[in-house]
């Protein structure tokens, strides 16, 4: 598992903008890291409850992470169409990168193989990378999801 202190994977993936279901540009980890700290914030699935609440808890602390100059993107393995719609449906002011053919979930090690007993997805895990592309927190779920808004409020914190 990559972990802190380690220079983080690069990575090229669809990035869902929100503007209408078929709103897809290419991202580059390394590209975006030119423009300071960014956060990547691996979820399972767009339309659930607990990956809903968790970007919306980022959505409404968006301000203060550009106040910091750091980048939030959403990661997750559905396809850019339905992030798209999603990110629509919940007026989410972040990007999502498509991860749907689970390159990236497995160079960061956090695949949840057995997602409803069955679909392998991103385990819900966040790693903030400084402007080098160095891991400099980490955090991957154990257990029950925890409250959202104090998990991004600690995220701000380290930023800060």
């Amino acid at each position: 598992m990559v972990s802190i202190g380690d220079r983080a994977p690069d990575f090229t993936l669809p990035k869902a903008g929100g503007t209408t279901y078929n709103d897809i540009t290419e991202f580059t980890l390394s590209d975006a890291l030119e423009d300071g700290p960014v956060v990547l914030a691996f979820y399972p699935a767009a339309f659930t409850s607990g990956c809903t609440d968790e970007m919306c808890a980022f959505r409404d602390s968006m301000d203060a992470f550009e106040e910091l100059e750091a980048q939030v993107y959403g990661i997750s393995v559905d396809l850019p169409f339905a992030q798209n719609v999603w990110i629509e449906q919940e007026d989410l002011n972040f990007p999502i990168l498509a991860d749907w053919n689970h390159e990236v979930i497995h160079k960061y090690d956090v695949v949840r193989p057995d997602l409803y007993g069955s679909i392998e997805a991103a385990r819900r895990s966040i790693f903030v990378l400084d402007a080098d592309g160095f891991v400099t927190h980490k955090w991957v779920r154990s257990g029950e999801n925890p409250d959202f808004d104090d998990l991004v409020d600690g995220l701000l914190e380290h930023l800060s």
